[in-house]
């Protein structure tokens, strides 16, 4: 379908979790999950509010993965959570701040971000990028990347346990293959 998430690795891992069993989020492929020894990795696609029936699925969707990441922590403590998060946290991560009744800065989503973050979580890119303005998406639409008119929805939320090994957080620009461009997360081993 639409949506899906995937993980490369060069190395094998102890094991691979297929979504989350949780029915109401399963069913549109935007969760997985690779074990590694003493770290896990998550990959995941929020789902964008591009309509009510869908920004009341991505409140209930959000509601859900703060509880099941909550929840994996207490036997995962190393865990990375990357992905689509389809929503600006703070002003400084979208071109135009003014866009508050916009689906991806809505104040609720907003919030909802920062308490996913209070709940134990570092985003990468921000711990180690404070003032820096760059985007990971960009609109088909107006010319948006060739003017930078854009917003940082993409995101490498580490644990606390993990801070200290965090080496490198950065956002690929010039990688030009989609509407978004990678970001990079690099930890010491």
């Amino acid at each position: 379908g639409y949506s899906g998430v995937a993980i490369l690795s060069k190395t094998e891992p102890n094991h691979v979790e297929y979504g989350t069993g949780i029915e109401t989020m399963d069913f549109e492929g935007r969760n997985i999950r690779a074990d590694f020894n003493g770290i896990s990795v998550m990959s995941m696609y929020l789902p964008s509010g591009t309509n009510a029936d869908r920004l009341s699925f991505k409140f209930n969707y959000m509601d859900e993965i703060l509880d099941y990441v909550t929840s994996l922590r207490e036997t995962i403590p190393n865990l990375v959570v990357c992905g689509d998060y389809n929503i600006c946290h703070e002003a400084i991560d979208i071109h135009n701040p003014k866009m508050k009744g916009v689906s991806g800065f809505l104040p609720e989503e907003r919030e909802w971000l920062g308490n996913f973050i209070d709940s134990g979580l570092i985003d990468s890119f921000r711990h180690l990028n404070p003032e820096r303005v760059e985007y990971s998406w960009w609109s088909y639409r107006a010319n948006a990347r060739a003017n930078n008119k854009g917003w940082r929805l993409d995101y490498a939320m580490v644990t606390k346990s993990l801070e200290e090994k965090i080496k490198r957080a950065v956002i690929l620009t010039e990688a030009k293959h989609s509407d978004h461009c990678p970001i990079l997360l690099e930890l010491e081993n």
